[in-house]
């Protein structure tokens, strides 16, 4: 016996065991849930169509896990405008094992696995709960070479960009200046800057900080 369910905005032959993957349902892994749009049920040569679902069919189906799919890439282009754009995206997905193709009304028989409880975490001792741990250290900006532009003084560059920056060899405006599309999009995927370099202007930012100092 099968059916065609609808879920998600998307059509599925299904048949009792099948495992699918359909666009993310709520639930817990272990939960029982009811797929209830059954456009089409078949068992040999025996088929019932729906107008638009089939009366008093439903599938029952179990998750099996709750994850995120492959990650994709957008990647955007204008031309002779110095725009591109580039972001990815994961997908959240629902994995099923298809466990009953209900009639009638019928409820599904499996039931949800019991959920086990949560381990409590084992009491200090009274002489641990009183000692303190201390802070970890601040991260220490990273050493400037002697001679290095102050790159906090472009737009949205703080401490934290600017050691990027550094660890990454780049220490003057003069060599963001110099950048072209392939070098903006090398930074900006290597030190995972999402499109700020473009975003802020910081080439041109760059060629007007370049040009101020050698005046």
């Amino acid at each position: 016996m099968y059916a065609v369910v609808k879920t998600g905005g998307k059509q599925y032959r299904v048949s009792e065991n099948d495992t699918l993957k359909v666009e993310r349902l709520s639930g817990e892994t272990g939960d029982i849930v009811t797929l209830p749009d059954v456009l089409m049920l078949g068992d040999g040569k025996d088929v019932t169509v729906g107008e638009p679902n089939v009366a008093g069919a439903t599938v029952a189906a179990e998750i099996v896990e709750q994850a995120r799919d492959k990650k994709i890439i957008v990647f955007k282009k204008r031309r002779r405008q110095n725009y591109r754009r580039k972001h990815g995206h994961r997908q959240h997905y629902t994995l099923l094992k298809i466990t009953e193709i209900l009639t009638d009304g019928a409820k599904p028989s499996k039931k949800a696995a019991a959920k086990k409880p949560a381990k409590k975490a084992a009491p200090k001792k009274e002489a641990e709960a009183k000692t303190e741990t201390p802070k970890e250290a601040a991260p220490k900006a990273a050493p400037k070479a002697a001679g290095a532009d102050d790159l906090k003084k472009l737009s949205g560059v703080g401490p934290v960009l600017e050691k990027k920056l550094i660890e990454a060899g780049v220490t003057s405006f003069a060599q963001i200046a110099a950048w072209g599309p392939a070098e903006i999009e090398e930074f900006d995927e290597k030190l995972s800057f999402k499109g700020r370099i473009e975003r802020e202007g910081w080439v041109e930012q760059a060629k007007k900080l370049a040009k101020g100092e050698e005046e």
